[in-house]
């Protein structure tokens, strides 16, 4: 039986999927059970509950109510903050297009870039206290020069042929911007949005760490003040399962939606 192309394509498909799912599997069997075996025999239990006893904690937090609450104050935290940086980052990147803003920018976008989370969060910390908009500061300073470092770039890949079609015609800035400009840093955005979002995530529960009074940081705070190891690591790994979720599921979804386009034209 003659097996056509679109067929060898499809099962190299299924063998390419079924291997990447299996060497991960695999991976988190690795890693758990060596977690496992070392709880009570490498470390005392105390000290490094194993995944049994972190997913017992787990349960018992969310009976409490307090996964919710946390997760929640954590959250409004990082929208609010991702959402302002992304504003604020993709307005330079566009008002990069002036040489003159461009220049003026430069060297806040780079301090932005290159200091550690950590500098911002200290910061804020001291000047804000644990006032709700500090660690809203502390996440804008921190992700917004991802914003537009990324806008920046797409600013370099514009058509300038259709930049000058537009101007030639007399089309208004702002006219240019919304139907040329911004649908062309359409990637560009969305790049800078999950990278500000990831680091805005570790930002948040660090300043949760020093100054709040709720939310992912907080409870780890207390946890440890109190020596509960196990919740802990049940904060720890939620935030892991939480940000991998995010990544994997909510923004690749989104990711598909809305540039699915993109794979069509490559296909033709």
């Amino acid at each position: 039986m003659r097996v056509t192309e679109e067929e060898l394509v499809k099962a190299a498909r299924r063998k390419d999927l079924t291997v990447r799912w299996v060497s991960r599997i695999l991976g988190y069997i690795v890693v758990l059970g060596t977690w496992e075996w070392a709880s009570g025999r490498v470390l005392e239990e105390n000290l490094l509950p194993g995944p049994t006893r972190v997913v017992q904690t787990a349960i018992e937090l969310f009976n409490k109510g307090k996964i919710f609450s946390a997760f929640e104050a954590t959250l409004t935290r990082i929208v609010l903050g991702v959402a302002v940086a992304f504003l604020v980052g993709a307005a330079l990147g566009i008002l990069t297009q002036n040489r003159w803003f461009a220049g003026f920018f430069k060297d806040a976008i780079t301090i932005g870039l290159t200091s550690p989370g950590l500098i911002w969060v200290l910061i804020t910390a001291l000047v804000f206290g644990n006032r709700w908009y500090g660690p809203l500061s502390a996440i804008v300073l921190t992700t917004f020069a991802l914003v537009t470092v990324n806008v920046a770039e797409g600013i370099g890949t514009l058509p300038k042929d259709t930049i000058d079609m537009a101007k030639a015609f007399k089309v208004g800035v702002v006219r240019r911007n919304r139907h040329i400009v911004i649908p062309h840093l359409a990637p560009f955005l969305f790049t800078g949005f999950r990278f500000s979002f990831s680091i805005g995530w570790k930002v948040t529960v660090l300043t949760e760490i020093f100054t709040a009074s709720s939310g992912i940081g907080f409870e780890m705070r207390i946890a440890q003040i109190l020596f509960r190891q196990d919740e802990v690591l049940t904060w720890i790994l939620l935030f892991f399962v939480f940000a991998l979720f995010f990544e994997k599921v909510v923004l690749q979804a989104i990711e598909n939606r809305f540039f699915r386009w993109r794979k069509e034209i490559a296909s033709t």
